[in-house]
Formats: C-alpha cells, structure tokens, sequence
C-alpha cells in the first residue's frame, strides 16, 4: 500500500482482562496469573489487527491502566490532581506529585517487547507526552523538589522512554498528546499550550534528525465512554503551534471534524515539507462502522491539501483510552481498523499511488 495506515494505540481490553485486573487488585490473583491473561490478550490483539489488514500494528495497550498513567508506579501521589472535564459531564482526575524525585515506574520498551513476540509486521508504541505528565505538579509546589527540578528530571524520564522504544525496535515512537487542544480551552490566550510545546521540544530536540522521522505527535479532542473534553476547542487555533514541535509524524484527528476541509487548509499552511501527516479517518467514539468508501472519499478530500508523498491515514484516536472505558466492543474497533486498511486502499488506486 502507498499510502500507510496506521492503528493509534489502544484496543478495548476483553472482560476477562478487567476481571483480572480487579483480582490482582483485590489480591485474589498474582502478578503472574495477571501477566498471564494480559499476554494473551496482547496475543489476540495483534493477531486481529493483522487478520484487518493493518501494515502496522500495537498491542492495543492491553496492559496500560491508560495511555497517561503508566510511567506513575511507585511514586508519591495524592488522588486529587488535575481535573479534566469530558463533555458528557463526566470527569477524569490525574494524581498530583506529593514529593520528589520524580522517576518513570515502567517504560514502554517493556510492552513494545511484550507485543513484538506476537506480531508479524511491524510494531509502533505510543508513550505518554512530557506535557501531559507535566500536569501531575502541583501549583503550590513541594517543599525541597523545585519545578525546575520536577521538570528537568520529566525531560530525562521521557526521553528515555522514547529512546528505549526506538532501540527496542518499534517502528516508530507516537507520543500521545490530546492536553494540546484542552490546553486551548483552560487558557485561551495560549501561553499553556507554548509551555507545552517547549517542554517537549526540550525532549524532540536530543533526537537526531533521522530519528525524529521516527516520532510521531497524536492530537485530538480527547476521547473516553464515547465522550470528548476539547471538541469545541477551534482545531485551527491549536494547529500553528502544534506544528512547531520538532517531530517527523502527526497524527490528527480529523474525521468528527463538522468542517475537515477548514481543517485541511490550515494543516497545507503550517505543516512543513518533512512532516508526513496522517489524518483521521476512523471515528472511535461513532457506534457505526464507517465503509471502505466513506474511508476512501475522506483520504481523496485529504490529498487535495496534503501531498500524496507526506499523507497517511490513522484512526483518530484510541478506542479505550482508558482501560475501564468499554463504551466501545472490541468486535466494533477491529471492525473500523478492517474498514480503514480497505477504505485506504481504496484511496491509493483512485490517486494511482
């Protein structure tokens, strides 16, 4: 295929896996019956992302409690952290740092060398963006940590969990980054969302650039129990600015987008000629399954904008980001995976690519 697709991360995870977890957390199961079931859960995931078709695939983070949390164990936290809103009205609330030094628990590596047992094709991992964990600091500081300190030792974390995935043989590195567009809404004069940018440029910028061509950004409005937190954010008051970060991929949620052609413009202005762009063409959070051909047509609307040398396509999110989310079957997520590969197929004829 010419035009390369991509899954962007998590699977939802089978009851058997939840149960599992709840077990380990009661202590009725052990670490290595829990390891056991998550293993053939990851084993199951990629043998179904293959049977879709997909190029390229994950292990659907069958093991992450979420995308963010991960790097977290073994800390000191407090419960009452950041507070994210979903438009539904439910909430998501992140831990807050209560002492330092503040060290990654897990690294991604550990589940990119869990998932590469079981695949045949090539194998990408999402880590958490430097941005998003940032968030675990609180405003009124800890006593004898600096957020200076906090945050030089984020960078080093961070950048190690992305160069440990790369030396472990992923085939590229997407750093998850959905606190872009929130950024927009909890302070719309966008001096949160420069932050961002400049702490992970700060980890981007100790990769060379033949390795930056390996790291991918994910955007989007958020996605959890069919629910969004940044979706009336205005796409292209973030987009400027996402584009100075210093990675070789974005992926970008595009196909919930009501007006995707205002959106395509703005991604022809700003992105620059060595990042390739993989749209959205899969929405996690729709109940149907779209067709191969609406796939087909949202990819020919793409190329219009973006040339056919830097486009991909993606889904344009994960589809549990969160490990209790179950809003979608996993029966319904391989199903719009197998839609996608089809649809992108589709798209690659009709250009003659």
């Amino acid at each position: 295929m010419s035009i390369p697709t991509e899954p962007i991360g998590s699977i939802p995870r089978p009851k058997n896996v939840l149960d599992a977890i709840a077990e380990h957390t009661a202590g009725t199961l052990d670490d290595a019956g829990l390891a056991t079931v998550i293993d053939d859960a990851v084993a199951d995931t990629i043998q179904q992302l293959q049977a879709a078709g997909s190029p390229v695939v994950t292990d659907g983070e069958q093991a992450k409690p979420s995308f963010v949390s991960y790097p977290l164990q073994g800390l000191s936290l407090a419960p009452d952290g950041a507070v994210i809103p979903f438009a539904d009205g439910h909430t998501r609330t992140l831990p807050r740092l209560t002492a330092g030094p503040f060290r990654y628990g897990a690294n991604a590596a550990t589940y990119l060398a869990a998932a590469r047992k079981h695949a045949s094709v090539p194998v990408k991992q999402a880590v958490i963006a430097a941005s998003a964990l940032s968030l675990i600091y609180p405003s009124a500081g800890i006593d004898g940590y600096s957020q200076s300190q906090f945050l030089d030792d984020l960078v080093d974390g961070a950048e190690a969990d992305i160069r440990s995935s790369l030396d472990g043989g992923a085939d590229s590195v997407q750093l998850d980054f959905t606190e872009g567009r929130l950024s927009l809404k909890l302070d719309p004069s966008g001096g949160l969302l420069d932050t961002f940018v400049d702490l992970n440029n700060r980890v981007l910028d100790r990769f060379t650039a033949e390795e930056r061509t390996r790291i991918g950004v994910h955007t989007c409005p958020g996605g959890d129990q069919d629910s969004v937190h940044s979706l009336d954010v205005d796409y292209v008051d973030l987009l400027p600015k996402l584009f100075r970060l210093n990675a070789g991929r974005f992926y970008l949620q595009l196909a919930s987008e009501t007006d995707p052609e205002r959106v395509l413009s703005a991604v022809s202005e700003h992105s620059r000629a060595d990042q390739r762009i993989f749209v959205g063409v899969i929405d996690p959070i729709d109940p149907r399954v779209e067709t191969p051909e609406e796939v087909r047509d949202r990819v020919l609307t793409a190329a219009r904008y973006i040339p056919l040398e830097r486009l991909g396509t993606c889904d344009d999110c994960g589809f549990s980001p969160f490990a209790d989310d179950v809003s979608t079957s996993r029966e319904v997520a391989f199903a719009k995976v197998a839609a996608r590969v089809r649809g992108t197929a589709l798209a690659a004829s009709a250009l003659g690519a």
